[in-house]
C-alpha cells in the first residue's frame, strides 16, 4: 500500500512538472514578445499564466506533504518555493495593470474549465509540520510566562469596607424583590394546581360521543402526521439518489473511505522522518569519508594545475600572473579550460567592463533627465518585468531531468536515500572547501616566486593591494544595541509581562468563512465596480502575508511588502485575519495597538526602548507579525480630547524608521487594523501602509454559508424547517461578529436540546437581529469613497474615466507657463 501511494504522489509530481515545463517555455516566449499596448489583453496574459502556475501549486503542496524520497522532497520544495514566488510576482504585476487589489478571472476559468474552488491558494502545510518542535517550545516558553504572571498577580481577598447607605439600600431592595419573587410564584402554583383540580373533576363522566369523536380527531391528527413525514423521507431519499444531498448517516461521521486516506497519510508523515533521519545519519558518515580519502587527492592535484598555470603564464607572458580574487571566484577560474593568455584577457576584460559601467551609469542617468518629457508623450507598451524566480525553476527542472525523469527505481521500494547522489553533492562541496585552502597557499607561493623573480632581475617587487569592496560600509558604524547584556528568554518574557508579546488565538484562514464572487466579472464588463467577497480577501492575504512569512526564499526574492492596512466595519473579522495569519505560519504576535501602548515606556528613550525590544525579538523569533488595532489614532488629523492622556500618536514617527529598516532576509509583517479610517491623515497613513485592503460586508452568498456554518458550529441542527435563504435576505448589512453574536443568543443549551422536538427556524433569529445596528448602506459607501482616495484608488479612477493622460503631471519651462495662466 504504501509503494501504491509513493507511486501516485510520484506521479502527481511528474504531472506538475510536465505542465511547469510548458508553461516556463511560454513565459520565456512571452519576454520575446514587444510591448503590448492593450491592457486587457495583457491582463489576460497574466491572469491565464496566474491561474496555470496555482494548479501546480496545489499539486506540488499535495506531492511535497506525501513524498517520502528525502532527495525528491528537496528538489519538490525548490520548485514548490520558487512557483509561490512566481505568483506572488504575477500579483502584484496584475494589481499595476488593473489598478486594483481584486481581480476576477472568470472568462479565464471557464476557457481552463476550472471552478472557482480550483484557484483557491493552498497553504503549504508544512509552514507549520517542518517547525513543530520550536513552535512547541515557544508556545511552552510563553505559557509559562503567562502562568506565573497568573500566579503573582492573584486577586487578593478584599478587605472588610463600610457601604455607603445608597449601596446598603439597593442591597435590601433586591434582595426584597427576590423574596417577594419566589412567594409570587409560589401563589401561581398554587392557583393552576387548583384549576387543573376543577378540570379533572369535570372531565370523570364522559359521555360515549364524546369519546367517539375524540378518537376520530386522534386517528386524524396521526394519519395526517405519518403520512407527512412519509413524504418527506421519500423526498429526501430521491434527493440522495440523485446526488444532490448527502445521506445522513454521513454527515454525522466520516465514511470508512476517507479514515482509511487520513491513516495512510499519517502513515505516511512518519516514513517521511524515518527516512530525512536516515538520510542525516548517511549524509555525516559520506561526507566523512569523502574528506578522509578523497580531500588528499584533490588538494595535490589543483595544487599540481595550478603551479601548472603559473608556468604556462610565465613562459607565454614572460612575467606571472595575479592571482584571482576571491569575489572573481578564485582558482575555479584557473580550473576552467582555458589557456592562460585567455585567462589574463578574460581578466583585463573584467576590469574594462567595471569602469564601462560607470561611464553607462552616469550617461544613462543623463539620458533619464532629458528624456523624461519625451517619456511622456510616447505611451510606452505593456511588457512583464523580469523575474526573481524563473531562473530557479528553469535550473530544477534541468535537475529533474538530468536525475529523476528517467531515473529506474523498480529496487527502492520504500523510497529511501541514495548514496551516490549524496556522493555527487558533496563531492561539489569538499572541493569548494579545499579550494579556499589551497587558494591561500598558493597565493603566498605565488608572491615568493614573483619576489624571486624581481630579484633575479635585480628590480623592486611591484606589491598590488586591491581594496575589498565594502569597506567603507565595514567602517559605518552599526546601530547600537540598546540591550545588548540581556538575553533572548528576559527580553520575551519583559514584553509578555508588558502585554507587547500574546498568545495568538487559535483561527486558520479557512475559519473566515465567505463565498465567491460570481458576478464580479460580468459587473466590470458593464463599468461597474463590484465590492470584493471575503473570499476575494482571503486570498489577498494568503498571498501578501501567509506566502511570504511561511516561506523565506519567497520573502527574500519576492516584491517586499512590509505593512498591510485592514480596513472594514466593526465586527468584519479583521482581528481574526491577523490571528490567523499567525496560526497558519506560526508567527509571533506583538500588539502595539494605542490602547495597549499607553502609559507603557514613557519618555523618549522609554518609546525607543520598547521599539528596539519588539522589533529585536521580532526578528529573533521570526515570522512575526505586529499588529496595531485601530491603527487611525495613530495618524489622527486632530486628537480628541478623552484621548490626549493616551497619547496614540507617540508612536508615528519612530516606528515609521524602525519599518524602513525591515530588509528582505527579515521575515516581519506589520499589520494595522481600522474601521475608521476617516478621522486619520490619508497622506501619513498611506506613506507607512503601502498595501491597503479593503473588507466589505457579507454579500448574500457569504452570508448563507456563515449562517450554515457558525450555526452548525454552535451545536445547532439545519434541517428543512430553517430557511437559510430568508435569513442571509434579511440579515443584509450584518457583519459576521452580528451573526456570531445572535447565534449565541438563541442556540442556548436548552434550546440545544429540544431540537429533536422543535427544529430551527428562522423565525427565531430575527428578533435578536433587530436590537443591533447594522452597517447601513452609506457607511460602506464612506469607505468605498475614501479608498478612492488612497494611490492605489485614485489609479483606479483615472483608469475607468480615461483622464490618465489628461492630469499627467507636466514637468519642464512650459509647466511654469501654464500655471501663470
Amino acid at each position: 500500500m504504501g509503494f501504491l501511494f509513493g507511486w501516485m504522489y510520484n506521479k502527481l509530481w511528474t504531472d506538475a512538472q510536465e505542465e511547469l515545463d510548458s508553461l516556463l517555455e511560454q513565459e520565456l516566449h512571452v519576454q520575446t514578445l514587444h510591448p503590448e499596448k492593450d491592457r486587457v489583453v495583457f491582463f489576460q496574459r497574466l491572469a491565464t499564466l496566474y491561474v496555470r502556475y496555482i494548479q501546480i501549486l496545489r499539486w506540488l503542496e499535495e506531492a511535497y506533504d506525501q513524498l517520502v524520497h528525502p532527495q525528491k522532497r528537496r528538489l519538490v520544495r525548490e520548485v514548490l518555493d520558487g512557483v509561490m514566488g512566481r505568483i506572488v510576482e504575477l500579483k502584484n504585476e496584475m494589481v499595476e495593470v488593473e489598478f486594483s487589489e481584486y481581480h476576477y478571472m472568470n472568462d479565464v476559468l471557464q476557457d481552463l474549465k476550472l471552478t472557482p474552488e480550483d484557484i483557491k491558494i493552498p497553504i503549504p502545510r508544512y509552514f507549520i509540520s517542518e517547525r513543530s518542535k520550536e513552535l512547541q517550545e515557544r508556545n511552552m516558553m510563553l505559557t509559562d510566562v503567562l502562568d506565573r504572571m497568573e500566579v503573582t498577580e492573584k486577586p487578593r481577598p478584599a478587605a472588610a469596607r463600610e457601604l455607603l447607605p445608597e449601596e446598603a439600600a439597593s442591597i435590601i431592595q433586591v434582595a426584597e424583590r427576590a423574596r417577594q419573587g419566589r412567594l409570587r410564584a409560589n401563589l401561581m402554583k398554587e392557583i393552576r394546581r387548583d384549576s387543573n383540580r376543577q378540570r379533572r373533576a369535570k372531565n370523570q363522566d364522559p359521555s360515549s360521543a364524546d369519546i367517539e369523536a375524540a378518537a376520530v380527531d386522534i386517528q386524524r391528527v396521526w394519519r395526517g402526521y405519518i403520512q407527512r413525514k412519509r413524504v418527506v423521507q421519500a423526498r429526501d431519499e430521491e434527493l440522495v439518489f440523485l446526488g444532490m444531498t448527502m445521506e445522513p448517516r454521513l454527515k454525522q461521521q466520516p465514511c470508512p473511505a476517507v479514515i482509511a486516506a487520513q491513516a495512510n497519510e499519517a502513515r505516511q508523515r512518519i516514513k517521511q522522518e524515518e527516512n530525512e533521519s536516515d538520510y542525516q545519519r548517511a549524509t555525516v558518515s559520506i561526507t566523512k569519508q569523502l574528506r578522509d580519502l578523497e580531500a588528499p587527492e584533490i588538494r595535490d592535484s589543483m595544487k599540481d594545475q595550478i603551479q601548472q598555470w603559473f608556468i604556462e603564464c610565465r613562459d607565454n607572458t614572460g612575467s606571472f600572473p595575479d592571482y584571482p580574487s576571491e569575489e572573481d571566484g578564485g582558482s575555479a577560474l584557473i580550473f576552467m579550460e582555458k589557456t592562460p593568455q585567455q585567462l589574463m584577457e578574460e581578466i583585463t576584460r573584467k576590469e574594462e567592463e567595471e569602469a564601462n559601467k560607470k561611464l553607462k551609469e552616469k550617461e544613462e542617468k543623463e539620458k533619464k533627465n532629458k528624456g523624461k518629457a519625451g517619456e511622456e508623450e510616447e505611451e510606452a507598451g505593456l511588457n512583464m518585468r523580469p523575474s526573481a524566480f524563473l531562473s530557479d525553476l528553469v535550473a530544477a527542472r534541468k535537475t529533474f531531468v538530468d536525475i529523476w525523469q528517467n531515473r529506474s527505481e523498480s529496487r527502492n521500494f520504500s523510497q529511501r536515500h541514495e548514496s551516490e547522489l549524496i556522493k555527487e553533492e558533496k563531492r561539489k562541496e569538499i572541493e569548494a572547501e579545499v579550494r579556499l585552502q589551497v587558494d591561500e597557499l598558493m597565493r603566498q607561493e605565488l608572491a615568493n616566486l614573483k619576489l624571486t623573480a624581481d630579484r633575479d632581475k635585480g628590480g623592486k617587487a611591484k606589491v598590488n593591494i586591491k581594496k575589498k569592496k565594502g569597506s567603507k560600509n565595514a567602517e559605518k558604524k552599526k546601530d547600537k544595541d540598546l540591550t545588548a547584556d540581556r538575553s533572548l528568554e528576559s527580553l520575551h518574557q519583559e514584553l509578555v509581562e508588558e502585554g507587547l508579546l500574546r498568545k495568538a488565538d487559535n483561527v486558520k484562514m479557512q475559519d473566515y468563512l465567505g463565498d465567491y464572487s460570481y458576478l464580479a466579472t460580468t459587473l466590470r464588463q458593464n463599468d461597474i465596480e463590484p465590492m470584493p467577497s471575503l473570499c476575494d480577501v482571503r486570498q489577498v492575504l494568503t498571498l501578501y502575508a501567509i506566502l511570504p512569512l511561511g516561506s523565506r526564499v519567497v520573502h527574500k526574492k519576492a516584491p517586499l511588502i512590509k505593512a498591510i492596512l485592514l480596513v472594514g466595519p466593526a465586527g468584519i473579522g479583521k482581528k481574526m485575519l491577523v490571528h490567523a495569519i499567525c496560526q497558519e505560519t506560526g508567527a509571533t504576535l506583538f500588539d502595539l495597538s494605542p490602547v495597549n501602548t499607553a502609559g507603557k515606556y514613557p519618555g523618549k528613550g522609554g518609546l525607543a526602548m520598547m521599539l528596539h525590544m519588539v522589533f529585536k525579538v521580532a526578528r529573533l523569533m521570526q515570522p512575526s507579525v505586529i499588529w496595531i488595532g485601530d491603527t487611525e489614532k495613530m495618524f489622527y488629523k486632530k486628537v480628541p480630547k478623552e484621548e490626549k492622556e493616551l497619547d496614540p500618536q507617540r508612536l508615528k514617527r519612530d516606528l515609521t524608521k524602525m519599518l524602513e529598516m525591515i530588509k528582505g532576509e527579515e521575515r516581519v509583517l506589520v499589520v494595522g487594523t481600522t474601521k475608521d479610517p476617516l478621522n486619520a491623515d490619508m497622506k501619513s497613513l498611506c506613506d507607512m501602509y503601502k498595501k491597503i485592503i479593503l473588507i466589505p460586508r457579507p454579500d448574500y452568498g457569504s452570508r448563507y454559508v456563515i449562517w450554515k456554518q457558525l450555526i452548525r458550529k454552535n451545536g445547532g441542527e439545519v434541517t428543512s424547517a430553517l430557511d437559510l435563504s430568508s435569513l442571509a435576505k434579511i440579515s443584509d448589512g450584518y457583519t459576521q461578529g452580528h451573526m456570531v453574536q445572535v447565534i449565541g443568543g438563541v442556540l442556548t443549551e436548552r434550546r440545544i436540546s429540544q431540537q429533536a422536538v422543535r427544529p430551527l427556524t428562522a423565525a427565531e433569529f430575527a428578533p435578536l437581529l433587530a436590537k443591533i445596528d447594522p452597517v447601513l448602506l452609506y457607511e460602506e459607501e464612506a469607505l468605498k469613497n475614501w479608498y478612492a482616495k488612497t494611490p492605489l484608488g485614485k489609479k483606479r479612477v483615472k483608469a475607468a474615466t480615461g483622464k490618465e493622460e489628461e492630469e499627467a503631471p507636466v514637468k519642464g519651462k512650459g509647466a511654469k507657463k501654464k500655471r501663470k495662466k
